[in-house]
C-alpha cells in the first residue's frame, strides 16, 4: 500500500518534544487515483522566511502540517534531535506545551513553506 509520509513533532510524557516517523495511508479512488481520506483542517497560511532566520525555543502555536515548499529549515527538538526539512518535506507540528524545538535557517535559500491547521 502507497502512503505519504511526514515527521511528527510532539510533546512526550517527559516534557520534552519528540521527532517520530509517520505515514498515512493512500487508497484507491474512482479513475485510477490514490488518496488519503479527507483531514479536517482550520485555516491555513504562507510563510517566508530569511536565509538567516533563526527562533529560539518555542512551541508550537498551534498544531499544525508544515509544508516546505521553497529552502530548507533546521528544527531542533527539546531532548536535542535536530533534522533537516526541505521542499517537499511534511512536519506535522504538536509540540503545543512545554520548552518547544528550535528552527533556523539551513542553506543560503529563503524558505517558503505553508501551514494547515488541524484540529
Amino acid at each position: 500500500m502507497a502512503s505519504i509520509k511526514y515527521v511528527h513533532l510532539y510533546n512526550g510524557d517527559d516534557g520534552l518534544a519528540h521527532f517520530r516517523d509517520e505515514e498515512i495511508d493512500l487508497t484507491s479512488a474512482h479513475g485510477g487515483v490514490l488518496s488519503t481520506a479527507i483531514m479536517n483542517a482550520t485555516g491555513m497560511l504562507f510563510r517566508c522566511n530569511s536565509a538567516d532566520y533563526s527562533l529560539d525555543w518555542h512551541p508550537a502555536p498551534r498544531k499544525a502540517f508544515s509544508i516546505n515548499l521553497k529552502g530548507a529549515v533546521e528544527v531542533t527538538a527539546s531532548d536535542g534531535e535536530a533534522r533537516v526539512f526541505g521542499p517537499g518535506d511534511i512536519m506535522l507540528a504538536d509540540d503545543m506545551g512545554g520548552k518547544g524545538h528550535l528552527s533556523r535557517a539551513s542553506g543560503t535559500d529563503d524558505r517558503v513553506c505553508l501551514f494547515v491547521n488541524v484540529p
